[in-house]
C-alpha cells in the first residue's frame, strides 16, 4: 500500500505543507483558505502566497483540489450555490472576501482564462472592446482602438488579425482564440492573471505559441496556473505548488521540486507512481 493509499486530508498533521509558502514580494496572500461544496470538503487548510511578477504553476492529480483553489483567487467560487470559502486571501492588502467587495472589479484585477477557449459572439475587436467599456477605462473611439491593439500586440495576436477585426472571434483557430481571450483579459489591466488549464484543448504548436507568452507576460503581470504537465510546469514556472487529495502538500522552487522533492507524496506524483 503506497503514502498516497493512506493519505488522510482531514488530519491536521498531514496538512502541514513542506517548503515555503512564503514569497519575498506577495502580490496575494492566502491563509488557512478551506472550501466546501455543502458537507464536502474539498480543500484543507491552504497557505500560499503568490509573488509579484512570477509565474507559479499548480500541478497534482486530477480532482485534488487545484482548479478549486485557483477559482478561490478571484471568487469564481461565489457561482456555484453550494460552495462556501473560509480563510483569508488578500490582493496586496485588499481582503477579496471582505462582504464590501464588489466582485465585477476583483474579477478585473485578477482575469481569468479558462481550458477550453470561450470568445464571446462577437467580432475580435469587440471581444477586446468589451471589457474596458463595461469597466468605464475607455470613454472614446480613440482609446478603445488603443487598448485593442495594445492587448493583441501583448498576446501576440495582431499581426495575424490586424487586417480582419471586424470578422467573428469564434472563426479563428483554437489557440488564436485562447490568446485572444488573454487579450480579452488584459484589456481590463488586471494585477494578476489566472490560467486553468490554457493548453490543454490545444495542439503542441500553439501550446509552444502560449507557453512564450506566458513567459513574456510574466514580465508585467503575476500569473498563476494550474496545469496536467509537469513538463509544462517546469518550462514556465518559478515555483511549483503540489496538490494532493485537497491539501497543499510542498511548494518551492520549480528546478527543486522536480529534481529533489521535500515529500514522498510529491516524490511519488513526479515519478509516475501514482496520479
Amino acid at each position: 500500500m503506497s503514502d498516497s493509499d493512506t493519505f488522510d486530508p482531514a488530519d491536521p498533521k498531514n496538512q502541514k505543507t513542506v517548503g515555503n509558502i512564503r514569497s519575498d514580494n506577495p502580490r496575494m496572500i492566502c491563509r488557512g483558505v478551506e472550501v466546501f461544496y455543502a458537507d464536502k470538503q474539498a480543500i484543507f487548510n491552504i497557505s500560499l502566497d503568490i509573488g509579484k511578477n512570477e509565474v507559479i504553476a499548480l500541478i497534482g492529480p486530477s480532482g485534488c483540489g487545484k482548479s478549486t483553489f485557483l477559482r478561490c483567487l478571484n471568487r469564481m467560487n461565489d457561482t456555484i450555490d453550494i460552495c462556501r470559502v473560509s480563510g483569508t486571501i488578500k490582493l496586496d492588502e485588499m481582503d477579496i472576501y471582505d462582504p464590501a467587495i464588489d466582485v465585477v472589479p476583483l474579477r478585473a484585477q485578477v482575469g481569468m482564462v479558462f481550458q477550453k477557449p470561450n470568445p464571446f459572439p462577437k467580432s475580435i475587436y469587440d471581444n477586446i472592446a468589451y471589457g474596458p467599456k463595461i469597466h468605464g477605462i475607455v470613454t472614446n473611439r480613440t482609446d478603445t482602438d488603443e487598448i485593442v491593439e495594445m492587448s493583441l500586440r501583448k498576446a501576440g495576436l495582431w499581426k495575424e488579425v490586424k487586417d480582419r477585426l471586424d470578422q467573428p472571434g469564434t472563426g479563428l483557430s483554437g489557440g488564436q482564440q485562447q490568446r485572444l481571450c488573454i487579450a480579452r483579459t488584459i484589456a481590463v489591466n488586471p494585477e494578476v492573471i489566472l490560467m486553468d488549464e490554457p493548453c490543454s484543448a490545444l495542439d503542441p504548436i500553439a501550446t509552444s505559441i502560449i507557453e512564450e507568452l506566458i513567459l513574456e507576460l510574466s514580465a508585467q503581470y503575476t500569473i498563476a496556473i494550474v496545469t496536467h504537465s509537469m513538463q509544462q510546469a517546469s518550462r514556465v514556472s518559478q515555483r511549483t505548488a503540489y496538490f494532493h487529495l485537497g491539501v497543499l502538500i510542498e511548494v518551492g522552487p520549480t528546478d527543486q521540486l522536480f529534481t529533489r522533492p521535500l515529500h514522498r507524496l510529491t516524490q511519488d506524483y513526479i515519478t509516475g507512481r501514482f496520479g
